[in-house]
């Protein structure tokens, strides 16, 4: 029997995905979130957890003026609402790589999974800092290719999935 896995949708957020977003967030967002949406029934139906991810930043003005983005209490940080919600686990972090909130660290290390596949954003951003605070975790690491959005460069990303590879990440 195969182990237990777990499905990590990373910063599928508002601010990211809607049309009030910043230039930069250049996703194209009807595709990444139908692509999204199908990782996510598919996982649900196999009976593997789903889990969400939001970046969140403290709601203090410096971070309004400077970052403008996923600030905590904001319409603009909640979850995408394009995107298809299954379960009720959901989990905030402050830095890029998810391993970095203490409590999706110990919930997933609690939960006995044997691999973490990986989608969302992005994937020279949160996605691929979370992909190696995964593996440094001891997790087997998957990351579904086109569940991921990339707003770089195909240099950088080209780049990253060198790295990511490397580590023993999975493209699927």
């Amino acid at each position: 029997m195969a182990g237990k896995k777990a499905l990590i949708v990373i910063d599928m957020q508002n601010d990211y995905l809607w049309d009030k977003r910043m230039k930069k967030f250049s996703y194209d967002t009807e595709k990444l979130t139908a692509e999204v949406n199908k990782s996510i029934v598919e996982f649900a139906a196999n009976g593997d957890d789903v889990i969400y991810i939001a970046q969140m930043f403290p709601n203090i003005i410096t971070n309004k003026w400077f970052i403008g983005f996923s600030i905590k209490g904001t319409e603009g940080a909640e979850l995408y609402k394009g995107m298809k919600k299954v379960s009720d686990l959901y989990f905030e972090k402050n830095l890029p790589d998810t391993f970095s909130s203490s409590k999706f660290k110990e919930y997933v290390k609690s939960q006995g999974y044997s691999e973490l596949v990986l989608c969302g954003l992005d994937e020279c951003g949160c996605v691929g800092a979370t992909a190696k605070g995964a593996v440094k975790a001891g997790f087997s690491v998957s990351l579904i290719e086109k569940s991921t959005g990339c707003r770089y460069k195909s240099d950088k990303q080209n780049k990253m999935r060198e790295t990511l590879k490397a580590l023993g990440v999975k493209y699927i």
